[in-house]
């Protein structure tokens, strides 16, 4: 353990991003949350331990390997101030990652105290859903680490989301804030606000757990095929309602940290 929190003392704000369920969007959160840090200049590692169904690579456009030297992983930089690893980057596409709680822990381990980061400003680490081994790892490894909570607006969501909390909460650890995403789908026809999830959900949570609600998030059919081919919200999208959001998101999570 001591190696590992001296290899990881340079950074200064380690957030790991969270959900209660599946399906709510954490990656793509996670992801362009760590893009648009990086696009507003602050050094950003991006890890991702979702070690079942990593994503991050090909969300991120990762063509780089990453370079081992005496037993260090050297994380290719995706672009200025972007550094990332996933566990993608070491098997086989398409192999299914067949491990059981020890080995998933050691692989965490091993990105946590082998990985060369540097001074980062943030490393937003990506978890799997649920309050399975990889999130307890992280949680139990890391005494600093902040945790960001992934939901949607309706009640099935939350209701998962909740026991992501009360895990957060359980451990001592400082729940950052809450991201709702995918609250509304405006018409690109006619500007006709849709709530495909309900709404309220986030607001909820805020005032259950008294844990601020960061930002809301629209859905944009675009972004699956920009997602799918490695391309960025604040890169592609920029000046769209959705692009807006996550800066207001990331305006509000640097208002909270250590900067």
């Amino acid at each position: 353990m001591e190696k590992i929190r001296n290899n990881v003392n340079s950074i200064k704000n380690k957030i790991l991003v969270m959900s209660g369920k599946g399906g709510v969007g954490k990656s793509t959160v996670a992801v362009n949350l760590a893009l648009a840090l990086a696009d507003e200049g602050f050094k950003t590692g991006l890890m991702d331990i979702d070690l079942h169904g990593p994503n991050v690579a090909r969300m991120v456009g990762l063509k780089k390997q990453p370079e081992v030297v005496e037993g260090q992983i050297f994380p290719p930089e995706v672009l200025p101030n972007l550094k990332v690893i996933s566990i993608s980057s070491f098997v086989e596409e398409d192999a299914p990652v067949i491990w059981r709680g020890p080995m998933k822990t050691t692989a965490i381990y091993q990105f946590l105290g082998d990985v060369a980061w540097g001074e980062l400003d943030f490393l937003v680490i990506d978890s799997p859903p649920g309050t399975g081994d990889e999130p307890l790892t992280v949680l139990q490894t890391l005494p600093d680490i902040m945790a960001l909570i992934v939901t949607t607006p309706q009640a099935v969501a939350v209701q998962d989301v909740k026991r992501a909390i009360n895990l957060v909460e359980t451990m001592h650890r400082n729940p950052l804030g809450i991201v709702e995403n995918m609250s509304y789908m405006r018409c690109p026809h006619c500007g006709e606000i849709t709530k495909l999830f309900g709404e309220g959900g986030g607001k909820n949570l805020e005032t259950l757990f008294s844990i601020p609600l960061l930002g809301s998030l629209p859905f944009d059919p675009t972004l699956v095929g920009f997602s799918d081919n490695g391309k960025s919200i604040v890169t592609h999208m920029r000046g769209s309602e959705l692009e807006v959001a996550y800066r207001s998101t990331v305006k509000e999570i640097v208002k909270r940290v250590n900067i």
